[in-house]
């Protein structure tokens, strides 16, 4: 039986990627679930629906992201008052010192959206000629009736069909391209070893085919999956060789923390970004952040040097769910902090600036940080600041958080307040950045042209597409044991 906040179009529950532990909700986000529920019920009553369908509308989504704001501005002031600093998470700091208490992140939208479809669909809905391009997709491909596997332990798997099913092809297809505003989208790898692998660059081109045959050209981009300690440097070098030549890859994908841990600027990751480079590829996608010591930014700004002709594309940007995120606290105290600092003051110690070749991603990191609003503020903010507004790339790490429209839609309503754009200046997210972000930046990497993008479907399309698709279901792990079970499966060459 499902409880009222599963109907809501942001899931607040404790959920993961599979790659750190879920935390509990924080009182803020209790405050704000309980609140949306009870203002959902009178909208829907005045509106004449029930609660349920008005939660699928644009003025169901307004009222859920501006009664977060609402609590958000109520916790700060409230913990102001009393003279300390409100946090949505458990952990340290990513600055020396305490994140500054005032006003930073919120979610604009006009007052009547939360009842008027039209006022709301202003900001939230894609306007003609939108690009989304989403740089971090999964699915996991399993023969008909396998039981076990990769991600079988998500709430996916218990989605009703067979479960070989619920995180297949069809269900990113219908979830990521039919069910959001996403263009275009690129399947990325996992760190999975074993035989079969549920998202090998064979199983991507098939899903990719699968898309064209659906009439959707030029939407899905793949990846090459790099293990350059899996086996001697030699093997590994001929493995992405091999892989480069049997299918059209537009990226490699690495985690420095699989297998023996490694370096991007060490001799095994340079031999992996030479490789890269004398094999047409020009886009570098590591995981930093998000787990191990090992998965740790530090080594991104010595590598970006190292190679200035590569774009790296940095998932995650060093984001860690523990890590309470504030303004950037320079070179020295960035390196030895947790989360984005380390990555911005990697770059910054290796001469590595706006307009650069380092591109931070957000996949995970804004799931995340939707719940923790000032905490985004400062992690879009300080980004901003250090790469510049060309070098942000969308992502969402779909499908392990079901459907990415929601994320979408948040982002668009985001604002970082003239407060903080004034204590630490911060740019504004104003429309021509969130497009940059979105998807122009991503296209320019990838040399996508997007006027050549087809089976986009119009405006009214969209919309009855994504109305006609549950697009609120959930994915990834949602307690520590599932996520600790999940790491440990696809993470064999780690021993507690």
């Amino acid at each position: 039986m499902t409880s009222p906040d599963d109907e809501l179009p942001i899931r607040f529950h404790p959920l993961s990627n599979g790659e750190y532990d879920p935390l509990p909700r924080s009182e803020l986000i209790h405050e704000t679930v309980r609140r949306t529920i009870d203002t959902a019920d009178d909208n829907a009553r005045r509106l004449g629906m029930d609660r349920r369908r008005f939660l699928r509308t644009a003025a169901g989504m307004a009222t859920t992201l501006t009664t977060l704001a609402a609590c958000s501005a109520e916790q700060r002031a409230a913990t102001t008052s009393r003279g300390t600093t409100p946090t949505a998470s458990s952990g340290p700091s990513s600055s020396t010192s305490s994140v500054p208490v005032g006003t930073g992140g919120t979610f604009e939208l006009p007052p009547e959206s939360t009842l008027e479809e039209e006022a709301a669909t202003t900001v939230l809905e894609a306007r003609d000629g939108d690009l989304v391009i989403d740089v971090q997709t999964h699915l996991l491909d399993y023969p008909a009736g396998t039981t076990s596997g990769f991600g079988f332990g998500f709430p996916q798997a218990s989605c009703g069909v067979d479960p070989a099913e619920c995180l297949g092809v069809d269900s990113w297809l219908s979830l990521v391209l039919g069910g959001s505003d996403t263009t275009v989208a690129v399947l990325s790898a996992i760190p999975v070893v074993a035989d079969p692998d549920p998202l090998s660059a064979a199983v991507m081109d098939r899903a990719r085919r699968q898309a064209e045959v659906a009439g959707c050209l030029d939407r899905v981009l793949i990846q090459g999956h790099a293990t350059p300690t899996l086996g001697t440097l030699d093997q590994a070098m001929e493995a992405m060789a091999a892989t480069a030549i049997e299918f059209d890859i537009a990226a490699w994908k690495a985690y420095t923390h699989e297998g023996p841990a490694w370096r991007l600027d060490d001799t095994v990751g340079t031999a992996f970004c030479n490789q890269a480079r004398t094999l047409g590829q020009q886009v570098i996608c590591v995981h930093k952040g998000l787990g191990p010591a090992a998965a740790s930014p530090i080594d991104v700004g010595p590598a970006a040097v190292l190679h200035p002709d590569l774009a790296f594309c940095i998932y995650h940007s060093g984001f860690e769910r523990s890590v309470t995120e504030g303004p950037y606290p320079g070179v020295e105290a960035g390196l030895r902090a947790g989360g984005v600092d380390r990555l911005i003051a990697s770059a910054e110690q290796a001469g590595v600036g706006v307009g650069g070749n380092v591109y931070p991603e957000l996949g995970s990191t804004w799931w995340n940080l939707i719940q923790r609003p000032d905490e985004a503020a400062h992690v879009l903010g300080k980004l901003l600041v250090a790469f510049g507004e060309d070098n942000i790339l969308w992502g969402t790490d779909s499908l392990w958080y079901g459907s990415p429209q929601s994320q979408i839609e948040a982002f668009r309503a985001f604002q970082i307040t003239d407060e903080f754009q004034e204590r630490f200046g911060y740019p504004p997210l104003t429309d021509t950045v969130k497009a940059k972000i979105l998807g122009l930046n991503a296209a320019r990497v990838y040399g996508i042209d997007p006027a050549l993008t087809n089976c986009q479907p119009s405006l009214d399309d969209r919309a009855a597409l994504r109305r006609a698709v549950d697009t609120t279901g959930i994915h990834g792990p949602t307690t520590r044991r599932d996520a600790m079970a999940l790491f440990a499966s696809e993470h064999p060459w780690f021993r507690s």
